[in-house]
């Protein structure tokens, strides 16, 4: 009986380890109100609004567009994608206080070479939250 108590007692303990949690510190995904996955490779980060994405949700978006032959648009706020017009959008984001739009503007100026405003904008998106 003990024995059979014990593995039972680790069962219930490695459940409550490595179960995923019902949330995040990240909050849910907009569309579907699933909770934000720790791992970064199961969302993307919408250009036109900041918001984080779901795959299932952009995947399920993308492949009704190509069905119905619709034009291509982000799933949360129907701006279209790919549009020529992203830079003034992360621009409107950032004079909005966007800490995303700030941070990924820090990269962009990284990758360019631009360390100092890089610099600049991670801090501000880290002071932003």
């Amino acid at each position: 009986h003990k024995r059979i108590c014990k593995k039972r007692a680790a069962e219930l303990r490695d459940d409550l380890l490595f179960k995923q949690p019902e949330s995040s510190h990240l909050g849910d995904y907009p569309i579907c109100f699933i909770p934000l996955s720790l791992d970064l490779s199961q969302s993307i980060v919408a250009v036109c609004c900041s918001k984080m994405i779901c795959r299932g949700c952009d995947v399920e978006t993308q492949k009704r567009e190509l069905e119905e032959r619709l034009e291509n648009k982000c799933p949360f706020c129907r701006e279209p994608v790919g549009n020529k017009l992203w830079r003034k959008q992360i621009m409107k984001r950032i004079e909005a206080n966007d800490p995303v739009a700030m941070c990924r503007e820090g990269v962009e100026q990284y990758e360019k070479g631009d360390y100092s405003s890089a610099l600049g904008y991670y801090v501000k998106a880290a002071e932003l939250g």
